[in-house]
């Protein structure tokens, strides 16, 4: 974590490249993902309208896919990653790409050592052991036997949630009675022949209440959103039929996830920490650092927040 507490991104201002691109014009590139309508199916584009930031202020520009083999990086200044929401399904190839990035010396926006930290749900026990409340859960690591004893020595629900240690859009997701186990237990084991996973404790402050989002910008509070689930559903995705509306934050939100954002979040352009309030304390359950939607047409400070943080990394 040492990337986190040196402040990221600012380490390659002082490279002998980064002083080279300042003479160069800024060419920015937005980089999303080939869309198939999975993950932003009835969202407002914010690719485009990061798009028309960069436009404002007069920065030119072009939307890319991070998976794109024609794109040429190098003749990029800067990357901003905004949406890359099928990293998860080509795993392999987006750390590959990563390291690619990094080669070239290009400045990034979150910083690609972050990341990378944040791409694998690993990064939750390590919050976790550092005494931030967080529902983090039990590593079930490929290959295993799903052991219902050992998940509930620290796990104390009567239902479980089982999840890849990466992805994203509930993908692999199941939500697991502890009485009907035995139902499940061959689907967990043929999925741990794939890939690692967390058990983690079902949240029911998330099907009554919703999951609290609250966005930051260069560190900074900016919105805030609840994220509520269809009926008798648990995902709050919109895509999964939930509901989304904007919200004042109160204290007992705002001050623990500017703490978190403190911590782990330093030199990001935008950060995202999503959680529940459990018996009045908030719990972490995810540190969106990667691509999180940003619900810049919910509110209307949003976007000019957003508009002033780029403005502030990219013109000084």
């Amino acid at each position: 974590m040492d990337f986190l507490r040196s402040g990221g991104l600012e380490s390659w201002r002082s490279s002998s490249f980064a002083a080279k691109i300042t003479l160069m014009t800024p060419h920015i590139a937005i980089v999303s993902y080939v869309s198939t309508g999975a993950y932003d199916a009835n969202t407002i584009d914010e690719d485009q309208l990061l798009s028309q930031v960069l436009k404002d202020l007069g920065l030119a520009h072009q939307i890319v896919a991070w998976s794109d083999p024609e794109v040429d990086w190098s003749n990029f200044s800067h990357l901003m990653i905004k949406s890359v929401w099928d990293y998860f399904d080509y795993y392999p190839e987006f750390l590959a790409w990563m390291d690619q990035i990094q080669a070239l010396g290009l400045p990034v926006l979150n910083d690609l050592d972050l990341i990378r930290w944040n791409s694998d749900k690993r990064y939750l026990l390590e919050i976790e052991a550092k005494g931030f409340p967080t529902i983090a859960g039990v590593l079930l690591e490929k290959g295993s036997t799903p052991d219902l004893d050992r998940i509930l020595q620290k796990i104390k629900s009567d239902t479980l949630v089982i999840k890849p240690v990466v992805s994203g859009g509930a993908k692999n997701t199941l939500k697991i009675p502890v009485n009907r186990w035995d139902d499940f237990k061959e689907k967990v084991a043929q999925l741990l022949e794939m890939e690692d996973f967390l058990a983690q404790p079902f949240v029911k402050e998330v099907a009554e209440v919703g999951e609290y989002s609250l966005l930051f910008f260069n560190g900074s509070f900016s919105h805030a959103v609840l994220k509520t689930p269809a009926k008798e559903d648990f995902r709050v995705q919109h895509y999964f039929g939930g509901t989304i509306q904007a919200i004042q934050p109160g204290p007992e939100l705002l001050v623990p996830a500017q703490r978190l954002m403190n911590e782990f979040g330093k030199g990001t352009l935008y950060g995202r920490v999503d959680g529940v309030l459990i018996d009045g304390v908030f719990h972490l359950m995810e540190l969106e650092l990667i691509e999180p939607y940003l619900f810049l047409g919910l509110t209307e400070n949003a976007l000019p927040n957003y508009k002033k943080a780029v403005s502030e990394r990219l013109l000084g």
